[in-house]
């Protein structure tokens, strides 16, 4: 089990950015000779999602086989994500699983044979099940009850068992149980009656860490130490004021728990506390956030993660000597996803940069030399084409300075102006990151240059910066964006005549926000399911929220006493503003931003007699799983921008 910050979006990540405070030229970065001269050509979206999306088997599993010879992972090289095993010798894949409308992820080998654990969900509606593989390929749903929530939550220390997190018993509340490896049997180990986030476990079977949010910046630790015989929660992070904690593990011996901390500065801090003791003391501190700590399989090892800049930097390192590991063989980008062999003699890692998705690789402990097992890019795609971006920074409104993410079109100059967008990410607290991102490349490749706009709220640039929109939401962060605009304008590259808003989730509620408040300050906009009306969505967040409601009222208003200031900035109710081109993408499925939330901003711009394109599919939730629907939603962004920043007639269907 591993302690996950809620509000966090997942990105591909890259080597090289610089840290905050220093000036940032708008330049890309600069050509080798070979790219320079390579003949530039534009690709179709099939072709940029024909490279293969990889995942790693999940970080409390094996993904190791059991006789060293495979490693396991998720690949949507098929249409969509399966469970797959990678021949080490020979880079061989075998499929695995075969999903019927759905996606499967892997979690993890058994430990002492071929069968695997992996979950799924029913077309995006985020009610996951486990489910096992066995050997003779045949598969078992072992949370077979309706409407229930499950994940998996790693092995007992001698193989015997795993652990497994359900919501069957309540909606609200994640229960610990533990199956037998032999026969699936399980017994309840922890009744969460505090609907709290179970956050870690020893290995020894000991002790078990909660998180329990109270705000937005305010959160408690909690242990409980399972060998009583009426286990008690132990708050551990006795404090005044708004302190931020979380959990990042145990460590191999079960003495002492790594915890995370915004108590001492702006950052977040990884901290011990020793669990006989109680005493407390620095473990990992940097001038960023310590995004995550770990260890190996046997406990030699120690792996961390800073988020420095919308980069993460991964350090592996031998706990006894101090020695950190290095890796050989590696092209250059950005390491992901550790997995330790039994043995801790191999490990296995993903590795991606802006132009290249993630590959799989393996490496050597001792020798440190790296071998790719995947090759995830499109063979047709020839990389010189695509586009490495910079972190820039410009000043909003009120001087705050917002660090972004900026890509320059190849062809793109100052004879040359191009159509401009401002990308808004998910959240509220996400962050937009370097690294792989087909729908970017696309568009970036047919021309638009794209600012990845990192608002005030956005994770990783300190607790300060994060908060300043707390019960602000589409006042500071919107002018954020629309001041992102302006900084686009004053690039000698791009036209200012042409910008658009494009954004997804709570971003997708800023391009809403932006056409319906800022009516002039975009060209065009695409809302990529986007909250419409805050009112209806806080009132009806999925069950198994319930952990982390508090904080999410706390930051976004409670709608029992808030719901004249949600209803002021939901784009939904001053929708009778939007004026500018808009195209919309659902998934029917999405618990989190309900259909029902597009449909009605359709229609109520269409009545306006101002363009609306509407684009649904029936099969997704909240974010699009299926290839086949990637591609198409990438194409009608292009065809969408193309109408309305180009001039261009949409090709005859």
């Amino acid at each position: 089990m591993r302690y996950l910050v809620i509000t966090a979006a997942l990105a591909g990540m890259l080597a090289g950015c610089d840290k905050p405070g220093a000036p940032k030229a708008p330049d890309t970065k600069p050509e080798t000779p070979a790219e320079a001269m390579a003949p530039f050509r534009t690709y179709t979206a099939e072709e940029l999602f024909k490279s293969t999306a990889v995942v790693a088997a999940a970080p409390a599993g094996f993904a190791f086989s059991p006789d060293g010879t495979r490693v396991l992972m998720t690949s949507d090289e098929s249409g969509a994500f399966s469970v797959y095993a990678v021949d080490i010798a020979s880079g061989t894949q075998e499929r695995l699983t075969t999903p019927e409308g759905n996606s499967h992820f892997a979690d993890s080998y058994f430990p002492a044979d071929g069968r695997i654990l992996f979950h799924a969900d029913n077309s995006g509606d985020e009610l996951d099940h486990i489910w096992v593989r066995e050997e003779d390929g045949s598969v078992r749903d072992l949370t077979p009850t309706e409407n229930t929530k499950a994940s998996f939550g790693g092995w007992s220390a001698d193989g015997s068992a795993f652990y497994v997190l359900t919501n069957e018993r309540d909606p609200k509340a994640f229960d610990l149980y533990r199956y037998a490896a032999s026969d699936y049997a399980r017994t309840l180990v922890f009744q969460n009656n505090d609907a709290l986030d179970i956050s870690a476990m020893s290995r020894d079977g000991r002790w078990l860490a909660f998180t329990r949010p109270r705000t937005s910046a305010d959160s408690d630790i909690l242990v409980a130490d399972l060998t009583a015989e009426k286990p008690e929660l132990k708050l551990i992070s006795e404090h005044e004021g708004n302190i931020s904690y979380g959990v990042y593990a145990f460590t191999p011996d079960s003495a002492k728990l790594i915890y995370a901390t915004d108590e001492h500065g702006e950052w977040n801090e990884a901290w011990s506390y020793d669990l006989t003791t109680g005493e407390k003391a620095p473990y990992i501190t940097a001038d960023w956030d310590v995004s995550f700590v770990d260890f190996s399989a046997t406990g030699a090892y120690r792996y961390s993660g800073i988020n420095e800049d919308g980069v993460t930097r991964v350090t592996v390192e031998n706990i006894a000597t101090g020695e950190k590991v290095a890796l050989s063989g590696l092209p250059a980008g950005d390491l992901a996803s550790v997995r330790f062999s039994k043995d801790d003699s191999r490990i296995t890692f993903l590795v991606d940069s802006a132009k290249s998705p993630r590959d799989l690789y393996v490496a050597d402990l001792a020798t440190g030399e790296a071998k790719v097992l995947t090759h995830a890019m499109n063979p047709a795609v020839d990389p010189a084409h695509l586009v490495e971006p910079t972190v820039v920074r410009y000043e909003s409104f009120d001087g705050t300075e917002i660090p972004s993410i900026l890509y320059k079109p190849k062809q793109a100059s100052a004879e040359n102006k191009v159509p401009a967008i401002v990308f808004v990410h998910g959240g509220p607290g996400g962050q937009t990151r370097v690294g792989y991102s087909g729908m970017i490349q696309h568009l970036v490749n047919h021309g638009y240059a794209v600012l990845g706009a990192n608002n005030r709220g956005s994770s990783g640039y300190g607790k300060t910066f994060f908060h300043m929109d707390d019960k602000r939401h589409g006042e500071g962060d919107l002018q954020d964006i629309v001041w992102g605009r302006k900084y686009l304008e004053s690039l000698d590259w791009v036209d200012g005549d042409k910008v658009a808003i494009v954004g997804g989730s709570y971003g997708g509620f800023m391009v809403a926000a932006a056409l319906a408040f800022e009516p002039d300050a975009f060209d065009a906009g695409i809302n990529i399911f986007g909250v419409t009306n805050w009112v209806r969505t806080l009132k009806s967040i999925p069950p198994w929220w319930e952990s982390f409601k508090e904080a999410l009222y706390d930051e976004m208003g409670d709608p029992a006493t808030d719901e004249e200031r949600h209803r002021r900035i939901s784009p939904l109710f001053h929708a009778a503003n939007i004026t500018k081109p808009l195209l919309v993408v659902q998934g029917a499925n999405d618990p989190r931003v309900l259909q029902v939330e597009s449909d009605e901003l359709v229609a109520a711009v269409r009545a306006n007699g101002v363009p609306v394109d509407y684009l649904l599919f029936p099969d997704e939730g909240h974010g699009f799983l299926r290839k086949e629907n990637r591609v198409a939603a990438s194409e009608r962004y292009v065809t969408f921008l193309d109408q309305y920043l180009k001039g261009k007639a949409p090709a005859a269907e």
